[in-house]
């Protein structure tokens, strides 16, 4: 499968998962975050971010408002003839190209120290 990357910016960090698989003993974490597209159709995205190392990196190095570029997989299961599907997150870095061009905010001269 090709490579699938979004940008956008990060509106929601959900609450970290974690626990011990029952098959194989090993510990676990998983934390979802949604990313918002720019444009006139702005569209709004549920990732998942799965395994110790890279839910640990996105927590320490991502926040709400930041502007991203999210790689992920998309992934669907059956379940008593359903299907559900899940965006695995792999790779979340900052955009340095749309923070870049964010309009600078004003300053309220009210707020100044002098």
């Amino acid at each position: 499968m090709s490579n699938l990357q979004i940008t956008g910016t990060i509106k929601v960090i959900g609450e970290l998962q974690s626990g011990t698989s029952k098959s194989s003993g090993k510990e676990w974490k998983k934390i979802n975050f949604v990313v918002e597209t720019a444009g006139e159709y702005a569209k709004t995205i549920a990732f998942n971010i799965f395994g110790g190392e890279k839910v640990d990196n996105f927590v320490k190095y991502n926040k709400v408002g930041q502007k991203v570029d999210v790689s992920f997989e998309p992934e669907s299961r059956e379940y008593k003839g359903r299907y559900y599907t899940d965006l695995n997150a792999w790779k979340v870095f900052t955009n340095k190209d749309l923070e870049a061009s964010a309009p600078a905010k004003e300053v309220d001269s009210g707020d100044m120290p002098f």
